[in-house]
């Protein structure tokens, strides 16, 4: 088991794409979303701002499902 710490969200998206366990997470959710050519710009992203993007465009329920699965790793 891998302990990640979100730091209150406030983790970078690069350093969540770094880590093998998160980036099969978003691999799992999002697979073809990775391919975007923006994914290399979000890199700089905390997890709060890229959840604030991404409240725009995806479910509440798919959004708490990954924050959850994301905070048991």
């Amino acid at each position: 088991m891998i302990i990640l710490d979100l730091k209150n969200n406030q983790i970078l998206v690069g350093t969540l794409l770094d880590t093998p366990a998160s980036r099969a997470v978003f691999q799992r959710r999002f697979g073809k979303l990775l391919k975007h050519p923006m994914v290399p710009a979000a890199r700089g992203l905390t997890l709060e701002q890229l959840l604030g993007f991404a409240r725009l465009y995806l479910p509440k329920s798919v959004i708490q499902d990954t924050l959850e699965e994301l905070r048991r790793l």
